[in-house]
This record gives structure tokens, sequence and C-alpha cells, in this order.
């Protein structure tokens, strides 16, 4: 490795070496670590770009007056590096945040376009009423001064007080007649537990909403579905909380990518999820307006009995036709002024999502033009402008999707859940998708978002999305990264970060490389970490870091400081002997499960049935006849770590297993114990198989029991296995 190759790295944030799943030092290559840098927008490909990289690497923050955003926590000082002229004199202070309100221009609607320019919130018309100003002292630090790009430079040092409330606030520095600004935000020491869930270990349902389906569904389940499987779950079983899968928007066109976790933007979510006739102005349309409703329903309502793989493509075609339908409806003057207040507090992201949604619905599945590649370009305002009605109807649905949503969650609180909804964010979205169009400037391009190989994924993961790029991101003041976090925050009591270690470093894969050929890029994790922890506490949700893989120790050490919780999956928590953690040495600051989403059922699982899939996928680099005695010696272990404590007989049926495993988890301190749904009602197949796209029907199963049989929402509690748990779970 070239000594300035793993300098220049170093200092952009580049890891040159991981330790791996087994504990092994594996060393980074030279081409790879080159292809990420050149991803970040740092010159590498020769030795003399190296070198010149590194030159202006060294001097990159002493080109900047203010650092690009500061970040610290409530009740600390913390010193600001500023850089003006040598010798001359520079003040700062702070204006802090009183509060942040749109405001809309008088007569104008929100959504409406009326050029190239559009008004309301499509040009992000928010007016920020600000506080006191506050002037930050000079701390008697002494900086040598440098010469950058033929200027001599000084550095002055400000404290940043201990007393500044929470919020983002702006940074100001004035140094002869020129001014400078950046975000500063205060953020928690700890996001504090809910007092209601701190007191009393709370247990819920894990769910993949698609796969729960109803009756009235329209071939897969839906927001209405998730609001009646809250208030069953709560009402008959005494659950505290239901957690899904990420409920992101989709593509407005098919085919639509089955996989929850690669959405075409995380901030919004899939209209998939509506529930049609809930929609209130539903029960006024027309008769002739009402048939057409129902002739789009029924072929793929009927579908919610069909055992085969779950068919996207037909239930958004059908439920696009009925939701045009139902959105011409006329909306009461109550109704009109809701979702103009919705439109105006999303902003500008919202308008965006919906140009795109928009614009992907004209060119129906054509290139996009490089004149629509920029979304505040001319040619993007023009046909904005043309389409402006399609520009509605997408931020319609968003409203709407979002009201179902709330009354879901509104569901299980008033049933009496202490949570309610759990909600999942996922790590990224499609690099061709919305937020990768809307976000662009804070994106790295020619990588992807993946995982090294570990021992379930030998070959390493590619999940295909783009990573924020740490620097334009942190240029950018944290605010796409902001945004995301409100609207995943709406209407839920909890939120799950998927691979919450992707807040502290990513996985960069090369284009076209394997994803093994990865390097870790890392990310300033105190900022995301503090931002996450402030939107948090703001709108009273729990947050739930997915810390599996492979990780350095001192990670959960410093989640748990700050009040995150951490995630136990039993089956991976083994002592240095390879047993079964003691339920007494789990954390308490964690949900914990039996199992993941990316594993069979736990019946499925310990029968070997995840080496028998993966052997027939081509997936396994190890022998499979080692991997089948692997699995059996596991299933062994669980059996004998029951029994011992008494949970369940030396020679369990799978359904006592199944019971042994969650009472095991019950006897945890863990805050929070989360039972995935497929194991109580039997089924044994997976929802996904990593590694694979087309070669397994990937978030396409529907919930079914041990023998393949549907099962609806209806006949939940008539199963006799999930009866038998839920007794279990509520067990004193």
């Amino acid at each position: 490795m070239p000594p300035e190759l793993a300098e220049l790295a170093a200092a952009h944030g580049v890891q040159c070496e991981y330790t791996d799943h087994d504990g092994n030092l594996q060393q980074v290559s030279a081409s790879t670590l080159v292809a990420v840098l050149e991803a970040l927008g740092v010159p590498a490909s020769t030795p003399a770009a190296v070198t010149a990289s590194l030159e202006r690497s060294r001097d990159d923050e002493w080109r900047a007056v203010l650092p690009p955003t500061v970040v610290v926590r409530e009740g600390t000082e913390a010193q600001v590096p500023v850089h003006v002229a040598d010798g001359a004199d520079v003040s700062v202070w702070v204006e802090l945040e009183l509060s942040e309100a749109p405001v809309m221009p008088a007569g104008a609607t929100p959504w409406r376009v009326t050029g190239p320019q559009q008004t309301g919130t499509a040009t992000g018309s928010f007016a920020t009423v600000r506080g006191t100003r506050v002037p930050l002292r000079q701390a008697d630090v002494f900086v040598e001064p440098r010469t950058v790009d033929s200027r001599k430079v000084g550095r002055a040092t400000f404290v940043v007080p201990d007393d500044l409330p929470l919020g983002w606030h702006t940074l100001h520095a004035e140094s002869g007649g020129q001014t400078a600004q950046a975000s500063l935000v205060v953020t928690p020491q700890r996001l504090a537990l809910p007092e209601e869930v701190a007191r009393k270990q709370a247990w819920g349902f894990l769910v993949q909403l698609y796969s729960v389906r109803s009756r009235d569904s329209w071939g897969m389940g839906d927001l209405a579905d998730l609001g009646d499987l809250a208030w069953q779950t709560a009402h008959n079983g005494g659950a505290d909380f239901v957690g899904v899968n990420p409920l992101h928007a989709t593509e407005p066109i098919t085919p639509v990518t089955p996989s929850p976790y690669l959405p075409t933007s995380r901030r919004f979510m899939s209209p998939l999820y509506i529930r049609v006739e809930d929609i209130r102005e539903t029960a006024y349309l027309s008769a002739a307006d009402r048939s057409l409703v129902e002739w789009a329903a029924e072929p793929v309502r009927e579908l919610s009995e069909d055992a085969g793989p779950i068919d996207r493509d037909a239930v958004w075609e059908a439920k696009k036709a009925a939701l045009e339908v139902v959105y011409t409806a006329p909306r009461s003057a109550a109704r009109q002024t809701a979702f103009d207040e919705y439109v105006l507090a999303q902003g500008k992201g919202l308008i965006d999502f919906a140009t795109w949604c928009a614009i992907t619905e004209h060119l129906d599945g054509r290139d996009w033009p490089p004149e629509l590649a920029d979304p505040s370009s001319p040619g993007v305002a023009t046909l904005r402008s043309a389409r402006a009605d399609r520009v509605q109807f997408y931020c319609w649905l968003q409203w709407v999707v979002d009201e179902q949503l709330r009354a879901a969650h509104r569901a299980g609180l008033d049933a009496g859940m202490r949570l309610g909804v759990l909600k999942d964010l996922a790590v990224g979205s499609s690099p061709e998708g919305a937020d990768s169009w809307a976000d662009a400037a804070v994106l790295a391009r020619g990588v992807s978002v993946g995982a090294p190989p570990d021992m379930y994924n030998q070959q390493g993961q590619n999940w295909s999305p783009a990573p924020w790029h740490p620097k334009a991101l942190a240029k950018a003041g944290y605010a796409p990264y902001r945004d995301l976090l409100r609207t995943a925050m709406r209407h839920c009591g909890a939120l799950r970060i998927d691979h919450v270690l992707g807040l502290f470093r990513l996985w960069w894969i090369p284009g076209g490389a394997r994803a093994s050929a990865g390097a870790y890029v890392s990310y300033d994790h105190e900022a995301l970490i503090g931002i996450l922890c402030l939107e948090a506490q703001r709108a009273g949700v729990t947050i739930i870091g997915e810390d599996l893989g492979t990780f350095e120790p001192w990670i959960r050490d410093y989640l748990a400081e700050r009040g995150i919780l951490g995630t136990s999956v039993l089956l991976f928590e083994r002592d240095e002997d390879g047993r079964p953690v003691e339920p007494e040495a789990y954390r308490s600051a964690a949900l914990a499960t039996v199992t993941t989403h990316d594993l069979p059922p736990t019946a499925g699982y310990l029968a070997g049935e995840h080496v028998d899939l993966r052997e027939r996928l081509g997936l396994l680099t190890e022998d499979a006849t080692v991997l089948r005695g692997k699995a059996r010696a596991e299933r062994e272990s669980l059996v004998e770590a029951l029994s011992r404590r008494g949970l369940t007989t030396f020679d369990p049926s799978e359904r006592e297993l199944v019971e042994g495993l969650h009472r095991y988890l019950r006897d945890t301190p863990a805050a929070l114990v989360g039972v995935h749904l497929t194991d109580a009602v039997g089924e044994r197949r997976a929802q996904n198989q990593p590694g694979t796209d087309t070669e397994y029907p990937n978030w396409k199963v529907p919930l079914a029991d041990s023998t393949g049989a549907v099962v609806l929402l209806e006949d939940l509690f008539a199963n006799p296995r999930l009866r038998s748990l839920v007794a279990v779970l509520n067990e004193e």
C-alpha cells in the first residue's frame, strides 16, 4: 500500500483495513481505495493526483471561515475554529432558534404551480422566526497562522457556551465587512426511554405488513389492516407495540420494486398501503364512480387468499385507478385546509418528490433526458407546470397515507398499547429513485452500500443504495438528514434504524466490484447520532438501532450512553464457548428477538432450512454437510439451555421449542421483546434471502401457517399456535 495513498484515505475517513466477523484483520486493496476516494470527489488515480489531493486536504478546514456545521451536546462547552485574514478582527455570535414554521404567501395554494417559479412550498417558502442573539467569547488559544492558496490565514477560537437550549441555531461570523454562517445544533446528552416503557418490559409483534392480509385487503396488507392488527394484538393479546417493515415510497409506475429496504424514497410513504374505502371522499362518490372503485378492487381483493407470491404490480394498477377516481371528488373546506396545511408543512421536499413521480409517470420507462437531471432546472420547472395536476395528485396520495398511518397508530394506543406503531427506517434508497434525484448534491456516486462477508452471507452483500457523502451532508447543515428523520418519526411510538452502524461507518462498494471488495467510510457519528436524539426527543419517539453485523465493540456502549436501544437476537447471542448467553446477561437497553427477517422463521431455521435454501441457491462457500452439522449443534445447545432453566423438555416439539425461546427472552432485562408474527402462526418460509434478487420471491411471501395455508387477519386469534404463544408472553 503506497504510504501517501493510505494517508490520503485516512484524511477523508476511508479505512484501509477492517476486522472481519472471524476477528481477522483484512487489508483493503489499493484499487478499492482509489475508487472510493474518487467517489468522494478526491482525485487519486495516479501518484501525482494522490500527492496533489493530499496537499490540498491538509488546508481544507482553513479555507472556510466557519466549519460547515457544528453539533454539540447540551450542557457542554465547545470550541469553534474561525478562519480569517491573519491579524483581522472578527466577531462571532449565535442566533437562537425560536420557532420554525412555514409561511404561505397571501392568496397562494401550496401545491399550485403558476409557471417556472412555483408559489408556496414549491419554492420552499419558509420563514424562520429567530430568537436571541448570543455573542460568543473568544478563547485565549494561539494557533500559528498558515499560508493557504497564497493568502495568510489566521485562526481564532470561539467558545460555544454550555447553557444554549436544544435546537437548530445559526452561527454567524463577521470580519472586514464579510460574513459567514453555519448551522449550530445543540443535541440532548441522552434520549430518555418513556416512563411507561422503562418501568416494565414491553412486548409486541413484528410483521411484514404487506404479508398480513384481511378479506377486505386489495391483495396485500394495508394501513387499515395495521390498525386492526394493532387493536387485536393489544385488546386480545396484551401487546404494547406492533413493528412493521419500512413503509417507504415505491415507484409510481409498474414494475414496483418488492423490497421495502430499497425504496425510491425513505422520506415519503408508499400509497400501496392506502385502504381506498377509508378515504372519507369515497363515501360520497356518485354511483358510477363508486362502481369504478369496486371494479378496480374486485380482482385484487380475491388475491388476498392466494398462497402464491404477492403481486404488487397488480395491486398498484388497481389501487391507482381507484385512487384517481377518489382524488377528483370534492373535499370539504376543512378537508381541503388539512390537505393544504400538510403540503405546506412538508415543504419543498414533498413538491420535489411529487414532481419526480409525475415526471417518472410521464416518461413511462424511458430514460431521463439530461435537462431533467436537476430538480432546480428550467426543464423540470416547465414540466412541473405542465403536469401540475399530477404533482398535486402525488402530494394528495402522501396526505392520505399519512392520515391512515395516524389512524392505525391511534388504534393501537386507544386499545392500550404503550408504544403503538414501531416503524422501520431503511439504510438507503434506490440509486435511481426520488431521493437520489432530489438529494444528489449530498450523495456519493459510483459506489453503493453493502456489507462485507459474514457467517450468514459469505459472499458479502450489495444493497444498492448510494451513500451519503459525509462532507457534502455536513456542508448542507445535515438538513436532508433532519428532514428525513422528521417525516420518519411521524405517527409512531418507536423507530428502528436499520443498520444503525451506518451512522458510524458504511461499507462502500465501487461500481462493478464484488460485494467483498469494498471499504469502510467513516461518518461524524457524534453529529448524526446527536441529531437523531434531538429529533426523537422532539417527536417523543423511542429509537432502536439494529446493531448487528461487523462492528467495533465501543459502538454499542456509545449507543447505550445516548439512550438508543440496541438489538439482541437470541440466535446470535453466544458466549466465548459458543453457548447461548444466559438471559440475565442480556442488555437492558435493547429490543430482544429470537430471529430476524433475513432468516427463516424460527421453526424453519432450527430445522436447518436456511442451509438447504442457500445451498439450493448457490450461496454457500462452505460445505453444506458441515453447515448442517453446525445447525444441529446450534439447536441442541438451545434445547439444553432451555431445559436447564425448566423452560422446555429435553425433546421439545416444534411449538414447545418456539415458546421456550420466547420465555427465555421474557426472562431477560431487555426493555422490549419483539415476536415475529411468522413464529406465532408456524410459518416456515423466509421473507428474504440476502444475496438473491429474482432467484427467490423476496418480500412477496404471504403470511401462512406450518402447512402453507394462508392466515388472514380475521383468523389470527383463532390460530391455536398464536393463542398459545400469546399466553406464554403474558405469563408472570
